[in-house]
């Protein structure tokens, strides 16, 4: 058997891993998923909404490289702005044409 998992799943946290097997468990109900955690629908969806983010910012076929997968992956997680991503991303370019450069 192959132990090599897809990058998007070595990308998720032990609750996102949680929070998707109980999805499967439940079917895919998003009621029976909110009446299991105590959350309204907007909450939950907007959950399920922020994981599907993450998925596609890790199989994002434009991303160059790890650097910009895993800026993708916290703006998609919340933990940056969106404005604080793109200049990060900006300044690791212009790094890297500068090494590129010399």
């Amino acid at each position: 058997m192959n132990d090599t998992r897809p990058a998007w799943l070595e990308a998720l946290e032990e609750d996102d891993l949680q929070f998707l097997r109980r999805f499967v468990l439940s079917s895919g109900s998003l009621k029976a998923l909110c009446d299991e955690y105590e959350v309204s629908y907007p909450t939950l969806r907007a959950r399920l909404d922020r994981l599907i983010a993450k998925v596609q910012a890790v199989e994002d076929p434009k991303a160059v490289d790890s650097f910009q997968r895993k800026l993708n992956v916290l703006v998609a997680e919340g933990k940056i702005p969106v404005a604080l991503g793109r200049e990060l991303w900006k300044a690791h370019r212009a790094a890297e044409n500068e090494r590129s450069n010399s």
